[in-house]
């Protein structure tokens, strides 16, 4: 270092020149920039030195106006390929003297500048340059135009957004796609959100957090503002793969060979399904068969989708992963494709259907005398919805005979069950449907004759699965529930009548439990019970069929009793997860019914208590068949009925705020 010289030095990164002025203590020097500041340096910090000429502070923007037309990066590829050929390393004079043809102290210092800067040619070896290999240069090259093509997506994107944004129609890319993914991820709060979807949502000057990133997924129109989070967090599936599609059509277009050769053509039967309105997979369908010496045999056909899947096939697979369909206030999503679903695996009206048919005669008491189980050709006659089958009965229509039997056995069954020990519990419940995931229609379910008959059917079913089990030593999953510890007749008749009572006794039942033996279910009253009534809606029953009907042709169980134990632990950690969905989106959907309609009064039960020395209790509001948490601020008592009023009902926080009513404000409302 010498006075007048011009270095290169860098402050904070940043590339700079200065001259240097004078010596400081025995090591530093102080120098002199183009802005005239002055910086102590040691000499160890110096990059560069421009040899030849010494300079004035003041002349460093000349210098570097000579250099800046000479640093153009693309002039170094040509240097590379001469170098690259002989092998050789060089310096920033002898670049400017290959480049340049002229080794000036300029052009010295715009060859440093290349040299130093450049990643993709060169790399630095002391005080020299050596040129890459062909293929080091090639990678960088390609990681240098991944990079670029990074970028260029990533200012695309952000345009795009922005477009979106000011109401414009975008075609988003695959890229696009890969971007809003990341979104999604922060908006669901998931774990493994990647730092980009922050920074993208900086850049475009939002909030970096789950909520910011939810309201631009809405404002672009990527995500309904009621999307259903609680849905898109499980590991439910919404879509199937392309693998399960492709074998849908050649399921559809082509009968496969069944393997029950000798079905019970039971077509002769006059068969009614009974379902609701809106349901489109017809799993399950009654008859009544009046034998000759006047004895009456109860059929209860159950669809057979074992009739096109087999065990370990991709259909069953899909089934095993997804273990149910999914009921939710928009819609439904099937465990099967819809058109198999809705299809060749429901018992359609009118055509002959392939069905597990489980025959009984009961004794005078309602118990099962007699029962069979065969797999059957039948051919649906009627399909009747619980409004028609309760108008038929209120009217008395004699022409049918069949329906009030069903009634009749219905009601003799439930007294049987009543007998065995069964705890029968009513609470009000509701259906919440969402049209166009707009509109909010919430409807209690009535208890009526006929949804009470199609109930027992499907019990009875299940039972006679659970005997045929327990009688041929077969695995099965088999559903039971431990006798709970119901409170005393005293505590409860201190209750008022009605769900208040039922709920205290809803709070002392155990869960139900799994088991591949017979075990007691003690709320339906029965010894042995096995669930085998929606193969087509869950797993589990579909698993019962599979085995069953195996042993009913003397094969071999597709299932041993491990393998059987093993699928249905998985199965039930999927089915709770999805009932856990259904539960969720039910009740967001009651909060925005709730908050749409935050000027009626409800009429309230207190249901019972919480946390009673904080006043916290569990409400049900009667009229929605909707229970709720509340924090009382006055003394109440189990089943005082109040009337309230929503102050609040956030569904996206999941927060519900009400308040009681004063008799003035009744008064007001109703004048």
């Amino acid at each position: 270092m010498e006075q007048g010289k011009l270095i290169e030095f860098r402050v904070q990164g940043e590339r700079r020149l200065a001259v240097a002025e004078r010596p400081e203590g025995k090591k530093d020097w102080i120098v002199i920039d183009a802005g005239g500041q002055s910086h102590k340096i040691r000499p160890q910090r110096v990059e560069y030195t421009v040899e030849g000429v010494l300079y004035q502070p003041s002349e460093i923007a000349s210098f570097l106006a000579e250099v800046e037309p000479y640093t153009d990066p693309d002039s170094l590829e040509t240097a590379w390929e001469i170098l690259i050929e002989d092998e050789e390393s060089t310096t920033p004079q002898q670049m400017a003297e290959l480049l340049f043809s002229d080794a000036s102290p300029a052009l010295c210092y715009a060859a440093h500048c290349l040299l130093s800067q450049d990643k993709t040619y060169f790399k630095r070896k002391g005080d020299r340059y050596e040129p890459r290999s062909a293929n080091q240069v090639a990678e960088i090259q390609h990681q240098l135009e991944v990079q670029l093509q990074k970028e260029r997506e990533k200012t695309e994107f952000i345009e795009h957004i922005k477009q979106a944004l000011a109401g414009e129609s975008i075609e988003w890319s695959e890229s696009d796609r890969l971007r809003l993914e990341s979104i999604e991820k922060l908006a669901l709060g998931m774990e493994g959100t990647s730092k980009a979807a922050p920074e993208m949502l900086k850049e475009i000057g939002k909030n970096f957090d789950d909520r910011a990133a939810f309201d631009l997924l809405v404002d672009i129109g990527w995500w309904s503002k009621h999307e259903n989070l609680f849905l898109r967090r499980s590991s439910y599936p919404v879509n199937f793969s392309k693998k399960v599609l492709d074998v849908v059509q050649p399921r559809l277009q082509s009968d496969p060979a069944d393997a029950d050769e000798n079905r019970l053509d039971l077509t002769h039967l006059k068969v009614c399904t009974i379902d609701d309105e809106s349901t489109t997979e017809i799993d399950d369908g009654l008859s009544v068969e009046y034998l000759k010496d006047g004895t009456i045999k109860l059929w209860i056909h159950i669809a057979d989708p074992t009739r096109i899947v087999d065990p370990e096939d991709e259909l069953d697979l899909e089934a095993r992963r997804r273990s149910t369909s999914i009921y939710l206030p928009t819609g439904m999503v099937s465990m099967f494709p819809t058109e198999l679903a809705t299809g060749p695996m429901s018992l359609v009206e009118g055509k002959v259907c392939s069905a597990l048919s489980f025959g009984v005669i009961l004794d005078e008491t309602g118990g099962v005398k007699e029962y069979e189980i065969h797999s059957s050709l039948i051919k649906p006659t009627y399909r009747l919805t619980y409004d028609d089958v309760d108008e038929m009965l209120h009217l008395g229509i004699q022409n049918e005979p069949e329906i009030p039997d069903l009634a009749k056995f219905s009601y003799l069954r439930r007294n049987w069950r009543k007998e065995q020990g069964a705890i029968q519990i009513k609470m009000p419940e509701s259906t919440i449907k969402v049209k166009d995931n707009e509109e909010v229609t919430i409807e209690l379910i009535d208890s009526s004759p006929s949804r009470q008959l199609v109930a027992e059917m499907m019990i009875l079913a299940g039972q006679i699965g659970g005997a045929y089990g327990t009688e041929h030593n077969l695995p099965l999953p088999y559903r039971g529930q431990p006798q709970p510890e119901l409170p005393s007749e005293e505590e409860l008749l201190q209750l008022p009548v009605g769900p208040t009572r039922f709920c205290a006794i809803r709070s002392c039942m155990p869960r139900s439990e799994m088991s591949m033996s017979p075990i007691r279910h003690a709320s339906l009253g029965l010894d042995s019970y096995v669930q085998v009534t929606s193969p087509i809606r869950r797993y589990t029953d579909l698993l019962s069929h599979f085995q069953i009907k195996a042993h009913l042709r003397g094969n071999e169980l597709p299932f041993s009793r491990e393998e059987l134990q093993e699928i249905v632990y998985s199965v039930s950690s999927s089915s709770y997860e999805a009932t856990l969905v259904e539960r969720q989106t039910n009740r967001y959907w009651g909060l925005e019914y709730l908050r749409r309609n935050a000027e009626c009064v409800w009429d309230v039960l207190v249901l019972r208590w919480l946390r009673e020395d904080e006043n916290l209790g569990l409400i049900l509001i009667e009229d929605l068949g909707m229970e709720l948490p509340h924090r009382f601020d006055r003394p109440v008592t189990l089943g005082e009925r109040l009337e309230m009023k929503v102050t609040r009902a956030d569904p996206q926080r999941d927060e519900v705020r009400l308040r009681e009513i004063t008799e003035a404000e009744i008064q007001a409302t109703t004048t």
